[in-house]
């Protein structure tokens, strides 16, 4: 199936289309889930056809040997980021999230702070908040069409209770994407603070024509001793419900730390996720990123071009991801008539801008990893919600 093919993914306790009228009061009927970043078309050939040859063979007992797993991902970060890691660097998680919730665990303890830059990654607070720990908020600085980075204002905002810098590259949900000058500087900090890093880099592979990723590892090498890289292919490949993701980390002490955490908790992946990640970080699978991403780039010109044409209204151009940031600050309204006039109005369910933190107070992500006529459809909407703007 291609990109454009409409799948209806309602009444298949699809919780991005599903929860519509309990989570956000849209009629599940014709409203546009554009939330949660998960897309709405097959994943890979390759990725399904390990699936069926999986279920061909009947048994799913346990098994050994992670070998082709692990080589595939160094081979994918080689070939996609330029990125050379060692197999014995990895230790898959059940998906990133849970990674995310593991490294809270293992790296502070309940009542510590960590250290995030929003607008950002709601999960990062909220997972912090879970755990009994708290996320100290050092607000980007908005410069231009884009953000920047404010190291002042984040020491300010420090409360010396800080064990982790939890970071987000590509930033998510603005699309930025770092410079390594910005990573470096990011890492500088961590160790300036004594911070272990946690290097959230799961949309690394939505790379927009002529923009570059660089993952921490490379740009700040000399901070290996307190930086930890979570990376999956959920995102790339829409396989987020496998639950496969992973910690990839040099340093050979956390690398442990991590490892025994896990062995504690008697923990194993499931060998369907490995299968798939296994299929997908291939040839194949790199050539269907590639047609995705032409995809996305035609969903992203409709959506800003019509976004952007609402007087007040304006949606911050994409370097990675496929989560539009849209700041409604313009339209001098507050946030419940903003949200008001998208969910009863257009009948849209996108993000909700204060869940990410200092920054997002008006504004709302919309997810474009669906078909054109859907990105379509949610743009007339939008600007007829709007129109007395116009």
């Amino acid at each position: 199936m291609g990109f454009n093919d409409i799948i209806d993914r309602r009444g298949t306790n699809c919780s991005k289309w599903d929860v519509l009228p309990r989570v956000f009061d849209v009629p599940l009927e014709d409203g546009l889930s554009m939330w949660t970043a998960d897309s709405d078309y097959a994943t890979a050939p390759c990725v399904i056809d390990a699936v069926r040859r999986a279920a061909d063979h009947g048994v799913f007992g346990y098994w050994t040997d992670y070998s082709s797993y692990n080589a595939a991902i160094c081979w994918w970060m080689k070939t996609r980021h330029n990125w050379e890691i060692d197999p014995d660097w990895i230790i898959t998680a059940q998906g990133l999230g849970n990674a995310i919730a593991l490294s809270i665990d293992i790296w502070s303890e309940p009542g510590d702070h960590a250290l995030i830059f929003t607008p950002v990654y709601h999960e990062f607070k909220m997972k912090l908040q879970r755990a009994g720990r708290t996320a100290t908020e050092a607000p980007l600085k908005r410069e231009g069409d884009t953000y920047v980075l404010d190291f002042e204002e984040a020491e300010r905002r420090l409360t010396g209770k800080e064990k982790l810098l939890i970071w987000c590259s590509p930033q998510n949900p603005s699309g930025r994407i770092w410079t390594p000058d910005e990573l470096r500087a990011v890492a500088a900090f961590a160790e300036k603070h004594d911070l272990i890093l946690i290097s959230d880099e799961v949309h690394h592979d939505f790379i927009y024509e002529n923009q570059t990723f660089v993952p921490m590892d490379i740009a700040a090498p000399e901070h290996r001793d307190r930086l930890v890289v979570l990376t999956a292919a959920s995102k790339t490949f829409n396989i987020a419900g496998m639950k496969t993701g992973n910690f990839i980390i040099p340093d050979p002490k956390l690398h442990q730390q991590v490892k025994s955490r896990l062995v504690a908790l008697n923990y194993e992946a499931n060998r369907l996720g490995y299968e798939m990640v296994t299929a997908a970080y291939s040839p194949e699978g790199a050539e269907w990123v590639d047609a995705q991403m032409k995809h996305l780039e035609s969903n992203r010109q409709i959506f800003d071009a019509g976004i952007n044409a609402i007087p007040g209204v304006w949606s911050m151009p994409l370097q990675s991801t496929y989560l539009a940031w849209v700041d409604f600050s313009g339209t001098g309204m507050t946030y419940d008539e903003i949200s008001h006039r998208i969910r009863k109005g257009a009948r849209i369910a996108p993000s909700p801008g204060p869940e990410f933190g200092l920054g997002g107070e008006l504004c709302m992500r919309f997810n474009l990893a669906t078909q054109n006529a859907r990105v379509e459809e949610a743009v007339a909407r939008l600007q007829e919600a709007f129109k007395d703007l116009q």
